[in-house]
């Protein structure tokens, strides 16, 4: 249990970073935004207590730097707007390394890394994902050493379908990610020092198309004093 919650905080700690670096500085309300846009609260953790917790946290942390702007048109306290610290750079490429190589099947994690990819040099993002597919490989082996593919799930009763949808996990996530390798080695997408790359975060103010319908509010209201202080 504890992997799979210390998994969930370093996505949203990947996203929270790798959003507030590609706007250079952000409010919690920008960053929210962007997360919606990209769907992030779908298949992650990025809800709006979550998203505010991580921007306070990491700025306790050293790995943000908080600074208070005017207050908004709507009044209320100032905004607070954060940027990355050099600790924080360090920390948002050792996520997003990490999120790329590693074999976890839970998807947060490995979106969180995809979304980001191209703020890597297209060799690294290869040499990464090249080291996924060996460590699912890996796994596979672990698993099969006790468990015959060949020999069906009935084998183990039905606690032989956990092994097999584990084998499956396996071969799909290594076709997939062997699958985006040909794609990044046959010259898709911008990289790091390649050019400008896509563009995938909302302008302050812009409307979300793909917000929830929960956050329909002004951002002003929103971001007064940044959120709650606890964690959905």
């Amino acid at each position: 249990m504890r992997a799979g919650i210390e998994v969930a905080m370093s996505a949203i700690r990947l996203l929270v970073l790798g959003a507030v670096r590609q706007h250079g500085r952000a409010h919690g309300y920008q960053v929210r935004n962007d997360l919606e846009f990209w769907g992030a609260h779908e298949w992650s953790n990025a809800k709006p207590g979550s998203i505010y917790h991580a921007l306070k946290q990491m700025d306790k942390q050293g790995l943000l730097r908080a600074h208070d702007i005017a207050p908004s048109t709507a009044g209320g306290p100032p905004r607070t707007e954060y940027e990355l610290t050099p600790a924080g750079e360090e920390e948002y490429f050792r996520l997003l390394r990490a999120a790329l190589a590693q074999r976890d099947p839970k998807t947060d994690l490995l979106s969180a890394g995809i979304g980001f990819i191209v703020d890597l040099p297209r060799d690294e993002a290869v040499a990464l994902l090249k080291e996924r597919v060996r460590a699912l490989a890996e796994w596979r082996t672990t698993v099969t050493s006790y468990y015959t593919p060949e020999g069906g799930p009935g084998q183990l009763g039905h606690i032989g379908e956990i092994m097999h949808m584990w084998v499956h996990a396996a071969d799909s996530g290594a076709e997939w990610t062997r699958g985006l390798i040909e794609r990044i080695e046959g010259g898709a997408y911008v990289f790091a020092g390649e050019g400008e790359p896509f563009v995938g975060v909302l302008a302050d103010g812009q409307e979300n198309p793909y917000a929830p319908r929960d956050a329909a509010r002004a951002p002003e209201a929103a971001d007064g004093e940044d959120g709650p202080d606890d964690a959905d």
